[in-house]
């Protein structure tokens, strides 16, 4: 319907007379009819121009984001992109990130979309901008816009007048819509964009200055620590408070149901505090947990909802070969570095949070949900954590800050770290997985048929409008209960994400099979189920292409249609010097494996080759060298596109030869760094990155894209090497050593 149009005509025969008449618009035509036109990226949520950018009286420019640091580089590279469309260098361009009260809200920065979304709306506002002080300049030199030249924060006429954006700005309206219309400098004219500009967030990361929540010291500030339970709903029965209170140092202990806490002068104070506390409490048991040794057949017993994402239907020719395969992966940690950490003030009715959380303004809603405060008495900073990707404890501890904060006398602030137990025993996992693919094969080696079910938990329990989802705000004395479990739709998908390949086959159906029950508290963690569909789908691949007695990289072609797919795997296997019909070598336990992804199938295009090598005796797998190729459109920051390749190359290698929850019917026992080891320094591959940069096209997400690629090539490099295919992650020694005795 034209939103225009207020009501509608119509001409209808009536006994061979025509009769024309209008009818007033339906309540649906009419709702339609008042939408705003819809607005490209996070423009459409937040459509003031002032509430991205303002020019201040010197001429240099505050930009405001929703998105925020996370160790990938975006606020540089948003400001790179601010500072290009402005004409200001980079040293003029002073960003906000993360503020509820000063940000557009962007909700999470989360699933590489910060410059597919947040990019985009900066852009569009900053040629606004730059579009606004233009006509305003050519209005006051009395000179055509076409004649004048901008640079510097400066619009100059040919004979050498000028005004500068300072100036103009007193007469410019910004407090209007965003006008996304003005059109944005071609990319041949960029002279920021497409840089490897040093990243704002580095100096105080190795110079040891204050730069993450962790580092955050305000006058008068305590420190607290919580007290969990010994498991998953136990409900707190007695405790000795009184001698706990006659600790030096103790300011107060906070109990509130089954929250319990305790508020001290210094850290240390707070610990012993808590510790004595701890051993004090009394619990009633909550509900066992699952065996691990069956935690796989568990979750396929309890329901499920099948959704069919993906269905295509073509004759099924005869006598085709027919291969399966099941693939599982295990509840994995963020393992952030840093435990989680907030810091809380509570003055004059109004709680101030500094979190690193991924989404402050979610946060905030539900802070104040939990806290029974306005919306507007709560406000969220966000402050960089010491490691992070999806949720982990960030929002829980925000909201125990604020708890502590509540009860802090005189307003003062309340630190609370969670230590190394509490962040491994109580953050939301990555969700165990399994994925079962059945394909079939014709005689001349092409794929004929293709079946995928995945079944998985959600992959999402962030902060949310639909209840809780702040692991306190359960043990309080007057409980609230968390958001329903729910699913990411496709296309972008949850823990079906990347489940429907980008190959392409005549006949394919692929399910994704919703489980509601989480006997274990998960949530999202880096690429959701794209790690482990990437893992299983091209580790099927690999054994389809093996049945097929065909090269790998040239199976994948013969499969795909996608020219960018095509470019991408064919440029990392010239970087990598790829050697058609390679097997590896059994005898030395050395081979090289190839993954793919288009990650979501809509962001970034990414291929890794992965060179690894096996001990036959330790069973320890190693990754010594790796390479990559990716497409990501419009590159903004070469080096910063390239860390994010490598990191998520590292991460997955980590991922994929070692991490894993560990737990028994009594809790989670992987506690600390032996209980759950990582990737360390010596272990990390030598890597090297092809960039495709395609300049005419719009910026896609990357930072998620190379794990699901690089878990693949490792798993397909293991078995070259020891002609024995892993399907169980992670591939640690006792499993690498039972499959080869096998």
């Amino acid at each position: 319907m034209n939103a225009n149009i207020s009501r509608r005509q119509f001409a209808a025969g009536v006994g061979g007379i025509v009769v024309a008449f209008t009818l007033a618009p339906s309540p649906t035509e009419f709702a339609l009819a008042q939408q705003p036109a819809h607005l490209p990226g996070s423009l459409d949520g937040n459509r003031m121009l002032d509430a991205w950018i303002r020019i201040n009286p010197d001429g240099d420019a505050t930009v405001c984001t929703g998105k925020v640091e996370l160790g990938q580089g975006a606020v540089t590279a948003l400001a790179q992109i601010a500072a290009e469309e402005l004409d200001l260098p980079l040293g003029r361009i002073h960003m906000i990130s993360g503020d509820t009260e000063k940000t557009p809200n962007e909700g999470f920065t989360s699933g590489s979309q910060s410059m597919e979304y947040g990019g985009v709306a900066l852009r569009l506002a900053g040629a606004d901008v730059r579009a606004t002080l233009i006509d305003l300049a050519a209005k006051r030199l009395g000179v055509e816009a076409g004649k004048l030249a901008v640079a510097g924060g400066a619009i100059t006429a040919p004979d050498g007048r000028k005004a500068t954006y300072g100036e103009l700005a007193r007469d410019a309206d910004f407090h209007r819509e965003v006008n996304a219309n003005a059109k944005p400098k071609a990319p041949a004219s960029h002279t920021i964009v497409g840089k490897s500009i040093e990243r704002f967030d580095i100096p105080g990361k190795v110079t040891g200055g204050i730069a993450y929540v962790q580092d955050l010291r305000l006058p008068g500030m305590l420190h607290g620590r919580v007290v969990r339970p010994p498991s998953y709903g136990a409900k707190l029965e007695t405790i000795d408070e009184a001698a706990i209170k006659a600790m030096p140092g103790v300011v107060g202990v906070v109990r509130d149901g089954s929250f319990l806490g305790v508020i001290a002068e210094r850290e240390e104070q707070a610990i012993k505090a808590g510790l004595a506390l701890g051993k004090s409490a009394k619990w009633l048991a909550g509900p066992p947990l699952p065996d691990q040794a069956t935690i796989y057949d568990h979750l396929l017993s309890l329901p499920d909802d099948p959704y069919v994402i993906s269905d295509k239907q073509a004759p099924l020719p005869d006598g085709a070969k027919v291969v399966e395969a099941t693939y599982r992966r295990p509840y994995t940690c963020h393992a952030s570095i840093g435990p989680s950490c907030a810091v809380a003030a509570f003055q004059d009715g109004k709680m101030t949070v500094w979190s690193h959380s991924q989404g402050v303004f979610p946060l905030r809603d539900n802070l104040a949900k939990g806290l029974k405060l306005p919306a507007d008495k709560v406000h969220c900073i966000h402050a960089e954590g010491s490691g992070c990707y999806g949720q982990n404890g960030a929002d829980d501890v925000a909201f125990d800050a604020a708890l502590l904060a509540r009860a802090a006398p005189s307003g003062r602030p309340v630190r609370v770290q969670w230590m190394r137990g509490d962040e491994f025993g109580w953050e939301p996992f990555g969700p165990a997985m399994v994925m079962k693919a059945k394909a079939a094969l014709t005689a001349d080696g092409r794929i004929a048929d293709w079946n995928y079910d995945v079944w998985t938990n959600t992959h999402s329990m962030r902060p949310d409008p639909g209840g809780n989802n702040l692991l306190a705000s359960w043990y309080l004395a007057e409980p609230q209960q968390p958001a329903p479990p729910g699913i990411i739709p496709q296309p972008a998908g949850g823990g079906d994400r990347n489940a429907i390949p980008l190959y392409d086959f005549p006949r394919q159906r692929v399910v994704h099979h919703f489980i509601k029950a989480m006997p274990i508290r998960v949530s999202a963690l880096r690429t959701l189920g794209a790690y482990a569909n990437v893992f299983a789908i091209e580790s099927f691949m690999d054994e389809l292409a093996l049945a097929a007695k065909a090269d790998p990289v040239a199976f994948r072609l013969a499969h795909m249609k996608d020219p960018r797919a095509i470019a991408v795997i064919e440029a990392v296997a010239k970087k990598a010097a790829w050697k058609s019909g390679e097997s590896g070598d059994k005898g030395t336990m050395k081979g090289r494996g190839i993954g793919f992804a288009k990650y979501k199938n809509l962001a970034t295009y990414v291929a890794v080759i992965a060179d690894v090598e096996v001990d036959r005796a330790s069973g320890r797998v190693s990754v010594p060298r790796a390479w990559a190729a990716v497409d990501s459109g419009l590159i903004i920051n070469p080096d910063g596109l390239a860390n994010q390749m490598e990191g998520g190359i590292i991460q997955s290698t980590s991922w994929t030869l070692h991490e894993e929850v560990k737990f028994d019917p009594a809790g989670i026992t992987s506690r600390d760094w032996l209980g759950y080891p990582i990737l360390t320094m010596p272990e990390v591959p030598k890597i090297e990155v092809e960039l495709i940069n395609r300049p005419n096209e719009r910026p896609l997400g990357s930072g998620e894209g190379a794990q699901g690629p690089a878990v693949a090539a490792i798993a397909n490099g293991f078995a070259a090497a020891t002609g024995k295919r892993l399907r169980d992650l992670p591939l640690s020694p006792e499993r690498v050593k039972a499959v080869l005795v096998g």
